[in-house]
């Protein structure tokens, strides 16, 4: 067949009718659309162990494999639904090869986030019959659904931008065009299809009809939180300007004395908060969109604003007690798993950590630095979380919106945070002592470790100063 695409990717988020168009897609006998294939957690569909011949792990060591598999296959235009939390690697190539047509499906990123409330809530995912629906009320949480809006927020940016960097289209489909007959046509026609569908698939039903108020338990608490919001054009997301990735969310602030603290990700951010409350004498302000953090800023016009970097090994040991080697609340689940699976790492189960010797540690350890190294290089499936983030590139995102005008070290913490209070004219209160998590990084702690962990974050290293962990 004739066209100018040799495959196509839908580029969407959860809950914005991606099954549905899928459905339709397939209903073309000229495409096909294998469902999420570079979904990290699995391979095409939940419970599915092959696609085109290839596992899940052939897939992760080589995901241009199964691209050049679905393209493979004779006599039609193959294509795959993309989040933003799947193979980057993928989104990557995609986005800079013209002989991929891009769909970009859309939806209010409020109504996204309810619908996927709902599911979560309710286990119902698809709904083909409606005598199975499900139905449940959900409570509007503020800061889950900033971060969900952001990531859409995020990634419609990225996908804006490389288009406009390579000179390429995309055909847009929001979700409320799904039910036009002559929208899919019109995306057939685009993707190469011979012949227009006679109608639209009915096998999948929508499942959360009605207003947004009537799905959530707070909607008063909704409608405020939402007038917070510094958003324009939510139905809209080609146009949503792209997230900062300055973390203001996660900013403490005390009001008297006025100081802004800007915690980076697996920092000592615990001990700086009890701190910050114990010299405020009560609530921190949390929580803050970057409006709100501009009219505090506005209202303390003699804050300081400072962050505490730590030494990479020390943080990355503590990302790896806290986050890895659990498997309960707050863990790193599927990481871990990949870790297991990818990097050959001997993690114990729950019950047997505490009995760890410290070969084993060490290996475990060792192997999650290396998958952080890839991590950052992009070379896995998986996602990229704040914590295995360079500090450097932390502070760099502050400051596109604050930039912190004190940087403390964390072995010289109760110095800096006390210079900060006396600054101030104030007393500095006590610092609690750290807490010594176990295993203890001194039992494993060598030359070959130190290197690997520069490698991985060379960049704080010379950016701060650094010495080899444990020395002066």
């Amino acid at each position: 067949m004739a066209g100018p695409f040799k495959y196509f990717v839908v580029l969407a988020g959860m809950r914005t009718g991606s099954n549905f168009l899928e459905s339709n897609l397939n209903a073309f006998p000229d495409l096909v659309c294998h469902g999420e294939a570079f979904n990290p957690h699995f391979i095409g569909y939940p419970n599915r162990d092959t696609l085109l011949g290839l596992t899940a792990a052939d897939r992760d060591a080589d995901p241009f494999r199964l691209l050049a598999a679905m393209q493979a296959e004779p006599g039609v235009v193959p294509g795959f639904r993309f989040f933003h939390d799947h193979d980057p690697r993928m989104l990557a190539h995609v986005l800079g090869d013209p002989a991929c047509a891009k769909i970009v499906l859309t939806r209010n990123p409020l109504e996204s986030y309810v619908s996927w409330k709902i599911a979560r809530e309710t286990g119902q995912w698809k709904l083909t019959n409606v005598k199975h629906h499900r139905v449940a009320q959900v409570r509007f949480d503020a800061g889950e659904f900033q971060q969900f809006q952001s990531d859409n927020a995020e990634f419609h940016a990225v996908i804006r931008n490389a288009l406009q960097e390579t000179g390429q289209g995309a055909f847009w489909v929001d979700y409320g065009d799904l039910q036009s007959l002559d929208v899919i046509n019109g995306l057939g026609a685009y993707l190469g299809a011979a012949e227009p569908l006679p109608e639209l698939q009915k096998g999948l039903k929508r499942q959360n009809p009605g207003s947004l108020r009537d799905k959530v338990k707070n909607p008063a608490e909704m409608e405020e939180a939402l007038a917070r919001f510094d958003i324009y054009g939510l139905g809209v997301a080609p146009r949503i300007e792209p997230a900062r990735n300055a973390a203001v969310p996660s900013y403490l602030a005390a009001d008297a004395p006025p100081l802004l603290f800007q915690p980076i990700p697996a920092g000592p951010t615990e001990r700086v908060r009890q701190w910050l409350a114990a010299i405020n004498g009560g609530d921190l302000t949390s929580g803050m969109t970057q409006k709100d953090l501009r009219q505090w800023l506005r209202r303390h016009k003699s804050h300081r604003a400072f962050t505490v970097v730590s030494h990479p090994m020390e943080r990355a040991h503590r990302l790896f007690r806290e986050r890895i080697l659990p498997t309960g609340d707050g863990a790193f689940m599927e990481i871990r798993g990949y870790l297991a699976r990818a990097f050959a790492a001997p993690l114990p189960a729950e019950g047997e950590i505490a009995a760890m010797d410290a070969e084993t540690h060490r290996a475990c350890f060792m192997a999650f630095l290396k998958f952080v190294k890839a991590n950052l290089a992009e070379q896995t499936p998986m996602r990229t979380d704040p914590g295995f983030s360079t500090q450097s590139a932390v502070i760099q995102g502050f400051s596109q919106v604050v930039a912190p005008d004190l940087i403390i070290r964390e072995p010289t913490l109760e110095l800096g945070l006390a210079y900060l209070a006396a600054e101030q004219g104030v007393d500095a209160p006590k610092l609690a002592e750290p807490v010594r998590g176990t295993p203890d990084l001194a039992e494993i702690h060598d030359d070959e470790l130190e290197s690997l962990c520069k490698d991985v974050y060379g960049r704080d290293y010379l950016a701060f100063g650094f010495k080899p962990w444990g020395r002066r």
